[in-house]
């Protein structure tokens, strides 16, 4: 029996990771959380709860929930295009609070 040439590790953990990550919307929405909000945003702002299609985004500052507050639609469209595509929205509201962004 002929044993085959060894295959990459990235090949070899591809499936593995795609098995072990998370199914729920918030861990999705962790996923593409920095393309969809570009990486100034996701500097100061990380999504930290999902309950029925509302998202809360803890922000660095109080200056920051309110800048994304004017900025939620923009964002939201954004966010649902990146999880499934135009026209399925998984996440119809976003709440922002100060926390711990990091």
């Amino acid at each position: 029996m002929r044993r085959r040439d060894p295959r990459p590790l990235a090949q070899a953990l591809e499936g593995v990771v795609g098995q072990a990550r998370p199914h729920t919307l918030l861990a999705r929405i962790q996923m593409v959380w920095e393309d969809a909000a570009g990486p100034t945003v996701a500097a100061e702002a990380q999504p930290r709860v999902e309950t029925a299609g509302t998202l809360v985004v803890e922000c660095s500052s109080g200056v920051w929930a309110q800048e994304l507050e004017f900025l939620a639609p923009d964002l939201l469209a954004r966010l649902n295009e990146a999880l499934e595509g135009p026209g399925n929205t998984p996440v119809r509201a976003l709440r922002f609070r100060v926390g711990r962004p990091g």
